[in-house]
């Protein structure tokens, strides 16, 4: 059986069938996500908010609770799209705003650029570069000094919940 699944602020329903993960809800929409821990619920990087329907959900397991905690941009609706699993109709989610980096490669590619939308850091979430700020070489070594982006390390030496 299939439930339907609302995307904001795309304005867009989707159906899934039941015990099926948000995850695939976004995938189905052809909306890029970066899936850098391979679904494992170890990233930030299909971090959703829930606007309605966080019943309809299955419950959040520890996994996700302990990543939950280290996205900064959390909230109490926070979900990861790739461990809630939709159980009955009613789910709205929205999509954060920005755009999750997996290497400090990524942001230097747009070195001269301004960013088009905040640029995210693949774990925590954190904003690398804000939304129309210049990115020069002067940020990047910044980002480069204070941010890990060992994202394959970290995962590793995560253990599994």
């Amino acid at each position: 059986m299939v439930k339907t699944v609302r995307l904001e602020p795309i304005a867009q329903e989707t159906v899934v069938e039941t015990n099926g993960n948000l995850l695939s809800v976004l995938i189905s929409k052809d909306l890029d996500v970066l899936r850098e821990c391979g679904g494992r619920g170890m990233c930030a990087t299909c971090h959703v908010y829930v606007r309605q329907g966080m019943e309809a959900l299955t419950p959040i397991n520890r996994r996700e609770q302990r990543t939950l905690e280290i996205i900064t941009s959390c909230q109490p609706n926070s979900r990861l799209a790739c461990q809630a699993r939709v159980l009955s109709n009613g789910v709205v989610v929205e999509l954060p705003p920005g755009m999750y980096v997996n290497s400090i490669q990524d942001i230097e590619a747009l070195i001269g650029r301004r960013a088009e939308q905040n640029l995210l850091h693949p774990v925590t979430g954190e904003v690398l570069v804000e939304e129309g700020k210049l990115i020069t070489r002067s940020m990047l070594k910044q980002i480069e000094k204070t941010t890990s982006f060992n994202v394959r390390d970290f995962f590793s030496n995560s253990s599994d919940a």
